[in-house]
């Protein structure tokens, strides 16, 4: 047995966070490591104590091997708790670990290793009688053998990395005369995201279920599942919903599904918490095929410990301590049903592009059965250097139509003020009838994501904007009678007035009166009574003797305003001029969409493009984004491979094609 009495978390945000809270109930000390970007970050405050690892860049900090075991042999640790991503699927690292003599929250290196590599995954299991979808999955394959094979396999096929997972350098390939370009792409984004572009072909299951199973393995032999989770509801290949149990699975199913986990265990040797995730065909639910393993704690682990009543992070302590298992396989129970639901920095309303900014204001629900993993406080600054998922809300109930139900309740209860959110689409899908009904697939979100459209900020919520800056004014005139907004002057009353946007709605807000007594207008529509009163962090707004409770933060010239039904941020902007107003004609500009790195250029300066041509990529948290130009022209381009951008910066000018240049 080992004595583990101080762990560093070698990771970030809300994981970080989730760690800490049980390594504290265990009544271990935590040690937290921090980038420059994350110098006041809650997982950093939350910690007993807290090592700089260095800049922003992920490679220059929770990438650094030499930098995190250093942090470790510094404070005194016993072990290194490597969270999800980052670091904890690296073999080195573990390999590292134990070389200093510092236990790895982990399975064995070479569990690892064997693992990371899909080509070789594909093998291992097989040998244990684990079903793998059909493919071409061998070590070397080049572009030209894949395009060969892949009609023996069959389209539509699927593009896989073999060193990593969560979608980066997936591709669905359905026609041969795609896949010389999808091959190209893919291996560019895999050698960025894991730095190995080795790549294989499976067959597409049609309707595929994405299910995956958790297991517990000990050092002694001992491995045990805990059911099974549902993650079907994903965009891009990442999870947005996750639930446990599968509403898919009959009990017959489930234990010879749970068993082929704990043989892919077997397999590799595999010691500690790993999640083996498999493909089913949502035609034939008694039918399944080993996708892969993961070798650490899977983002939506919270919803097997709320079935099971387990808490996975103090098991992994324990196995890393070298205990045994203290449970058989028929102490496992699944009781109820839970639903999580992430919570992304992105705008579901622009193609789901990343956002950033600083969290100006904050609520997370609370409430019996409800549980929240956040990184998240007043003042995190969200960038572009690390992965956009914020936090997780999970909910807990007797059955799966109460937890669903419970999850919207704690979703409209969730606001992040001063950063744009996924919240409103996570609702949005909750409602949907297939979901609703169980009756998912991995292609459900892609199909629906065309009948959303994000809430356009209402009446009341631009009213409580311009309400809270006629406050202002109020608070700052004091006792000066000359000062206030009352509406009062010589002749007749001038009512304050403010014209704010929000998304795509502009309207004008004119209010007139006293605190106690005062009438708004929304542009030309009827005139209703108002009373506001505002706290620090929420305002008051009675229309028309209903009341209505909004949580609000000020963002420098916006204000972000938040209720039940959604979040919006409001401008305050100038009254338009007649310029403003005139339609123009000129140059086309590429704008980035969202803050992130320029990773490649399919022109250059003063080359005549075509409308649909690519003309720039983008990386952004993790993900590649291709700019093409919207008309033809020649090209002025503004940026170079590798430079950082931010949102509506300028990457490129189309110069149009003079139509009369070509007449003789």
């Amino acid at each position: 047995m080992t004595t583990i009495d101080t762990i560093l978390i070698a990771n970030r945000g809300e994981i970080a966070v989730r760690v800490a809270r049980t390594l504290r109930r265990m009544g271990i000390r935590t040690v937290a490591v921090y980038s420059d970007a994350d110098a006041d970050a809650r997982h950093v405050r939350e910690a007993d104590t807290a090592v700089r690892l260095g800049p922003a860049s992920a490679r220059e900090s929770y990438l650094d091997i030499d930098k995190v075991i250093a942090a470790a042999k510094a404070t005194g640790a016993q072990g290194i708790h490597p969270g999800y991503g980052f670091l904890s699927e690296n073999s080195e690292f573990a390999t590292a670990c134990a070389a200093a003599g510092i236990a790895f929250l982990g399975p064995p290196a070479k569990a690892i290793e064997v693992m990371g590599d899909k080509i070789a995954a594909k093998a291992a299991v097989s040998a244990f009688g684990v079903p793998v979808v059909p493919g071409i999955s061998r070590p070397g394959l080049t572009d030209e053998d894949l395009i060969a094979g892949a009609p023996d396999v069959g389209f539509p096929v699927l593009v896989k990395p073999s060193a990593g997972g969560g979608g980066k350098g997936m591709r669905l390939v359905e026609r041969a005369e795609d896949l010389p370009a999808a091959l190209i792409s893919a291996r560019r984004e895999a050698a960025s995201s894991f730095g190995d572009d080795t790549l294989f072909l499976e067959r597409f299951v049609l309707r595929p279920r994405h299910i995956e199973v958790q297991i517990l393995a000990d050092g002694h032999g001992n491995v045990i599942h805990l059911g099974e989770r549902e993650c079907s509801l994903q965009r891009r290949h990442q999870k947005v919903i996750e639930e446990a149990p599968s509403p898919l699975l009959d009990e017959q199913t489930r234990a010879r599904i749970g068993e082929a986990a704990c043989n892919t265990a077997r397999s590799v040797d595999y010691s500690g918490a790993g999640t083996v995730e498999f493909i089913v065909s949502a035609d034939s639910p008694d039918e399944f095929f080993f996708m892969e393993m993961n070798t650490r704690l899977q983002v939506e682990h919270p919803v097997t410990e709320m079935v099971t009543g387990l808490d996975l992070v103090e098991w992994q302590v324990r196995v890393a301590a070298g205990e045994a298992l203290t449970l058989s396989q028929n102490d496992i129970q699944l009781t109820g049903h839970a639903i999580e639901a992430r919570v992304y920095a992105e705008d579901p309303g622009r193609g789901f592009l990343p956002t950033g900014g600083t969290v100006v204001g904050l609520r997370e629900p609370t409430g019996p059965g409800i549980r929240v993993d956040s990184g998240l406080a007043v003042g995190t600054e969200v960038g572009s250097n690390y992965d956009p998922m914020l936090s997780k809300v999970v909910a807990y109930g007797p059955d799966r139509s109460t937890a669903l139900r419970s999850l919207d309740r704690a979703l409209a209860d969730t606001a992040v003020l001063g950063v744009v959110t996924n919240i409103e689409f996570a609702r949005f899908l909750l409602a949907d009838n297939d979901v609703r009904a169980g009756n998912l697939d991995t292609g459900l979100l892609d199909r629906r994501v065309e009948d959303f459209v994000a809430a356009e900020a209402s009446d009341e919520a631009l009213i409580a904007a311009a309400a809270i800056a006629w406050l202002d004014v109020w608070q700052a005139a004091g006792q000066d009678i000359w000062g206030t907004p009352s509406g009062w002057r010589v002749g007749a009353h001038a009512p304050f007035h403010c014209r704010l946007a929000s998304g795509g709605r502009t309207a004008h807000v004119s209010i007139n009166g006293t605190l106690d007594a005062a009438t708004v207008v929304v542009d030309d529509g009827m005139p209703r009574t108002l009373r506001a009163v505002a706290t620090e962090n929420s305002v008051d707004v009675v229309l028309d003797d209903r009341r209505e409770t909004m949580t609000f933060a000020r963002s420098g010239s916006a204000t972000w305003v938040s209720n039940p039904r959604g979040t919006w941020r409001v401008d305050r902007i100038a009254e338009p001029s007649v310029r403003e107003n005139e339609a123009h004609s000129g140059d086309a500009e590429i704008l980035s969409p969202m803050p992130g790195s320029i990773i490649a250029i399919g022109t250059t300066t003063g080359s005549a493009v075509t409308a649909g041509s690519a003309i720039v990529v983008v990386e952004a948290m993790k993900m590649e984004h291709t700019l093409t130009t919207p008309i033809d022209g020649t090209v002025e381009l503004t940026v170079a491979v590798g430079d950082q951008v931010r949102v509506d910066q300028i990457l490129a000018r189309i110069v149009p094609t003079d139509p009369e240049q070509d007449q003789p």
